[in-house]
């Protein structure tokens, strides 16, 4: 997919001009994207009721897999969703000692080996020949995992499966014959002024600022000092298999760091004396001060924007 650009003028100008109407626009664009896969998945669901949907940390990878399960109810189908995050590793795992250090000698976290994958290939393999299976629940706060009630895929059932690794081989297998792969990031590049262009992975980062500053706990510090390992995670184990994605979506909305603004701009200016970030930092604060900002009133419950400032209307 060809890499969009849109100038922070344009985006003033756009909510300037009719708020309402070009967030409507906005939401429209994506929604358009999702149709046309999940018409895609509707057509070939007889022989692929499997659905991997991967992207990078901040890609709205959550948001899209529900929308496009909610579609496909639309359309008749049964859906059901299943989030790779619980398929981690627990801390007591015999196997946690095989996962790969960093170049800071830790634990490198971003590795499809943190993932338990002989259980999750096992697990594809009996959700397409309608076996049953218990799915793991995983903790983050424990590391440990709980496994639940048995679930079975029924004939006609479509099973969407998302996580950074859902492209990634060594972790799915050779599923290609009854799979359809999905791929979403942000594409689009911030025009802020001739010396500024914000690159996908800095709108990315823009959401995991706020996401991780309402439900995680996490400082803009905290955000910026883990960057580095997680960028080099997304170039080593998940960039190089988008290829294998039947669709890629931009998942980009052009008001979103409008919205965004009102509560970045403060993180961004306090978090600018302590040196803590680099080139993206300093991008993402000039952004953040030529663009007007937009009331997340505005927004959409059902909006990829809600997956990083909340209040969305979709869960699990």
């Amino acid at each position: 997919m060809a890499v969009n650009f849109i100038g922070a003028a344009e985006i003033n100008g756009g909510l300037s001009a009719d708020t309402a109407g070009y967030i409507k626009k906005c939401e429209n664009i994506y929604n358009q994207h999702l149709a046309e896969a999940a018409e895609k998945i509707y057509l070939d669901s007889k022989d692929r009721p499997l659905v991997l949907l991967s992207g990078p940390s901040g890609s709205g990878k959550t948001t899209s897999a529900l929308r496009i399960g909610k579609r496909l109810r639309e359309k008749g189908k049964s859906v059901h969703i299943i989030s790779m995050d619980n398929y981690f590793l627990p801390a007591d795992a015999p196997s946690i000692g095989e996962i790969p250090l960093d170049e800071n000698g830790e634990i490198d976290l971003e590795s499809p080996l943190r993932m338990d994958i002989p259980l999750f290939s096992e697990h594809l393999e009996k959700l397409f020949r309608c076996e049953p299976i218990s799915i793991p629940k995983f903790s983050f706060r424990t590391q440990s995992r709980v496994f639940g009630e048995p679930m079975r895929r029924q004939k006609d059932e479509i099973i969407i499966i998302e996580g950074i690794h859902a492209l990634n081989p060594q972790v799915t297998g050779d599923t290609d014959d009854f799979t359809t792969c999905l791929y979403v990031s942000v594409r689009t590049r911030i025009v802020s002024d001739n010396d500024t262009v914000l690159h996908p992975r800095t709108v990315r980062l823009m959401r995991r600022l706020c996401r991780d500053k309402l439900f995680r706990g996490r400082s803009a510090e905290d955000v910026f000092a883990m960057l580095p390992g997680v960028t080099r995670g997304e170039d080593l184990y998940i960039m190089p298999h988008k290829d294998r994605a039947d669709f890629d979506i931009d998942t980009f909305l052009a008001y979103e760091p409008s919205v965004y603004r009102a509560m970045l701009l403060p993180e961004l200016e306090n978090a600018a004396g302590t040196g803590c970030f680099g080139e993206d930092g300093e991008a993402l604060l000039r952004t953040m001060r030529r663009l007007i900002p937009a009331d997340e009133s505005c927004v959409p419950s059902d909006s990829i924007v809600r997956e990083f400032i909340g209040g969305s209307s979709f869960s699990y």
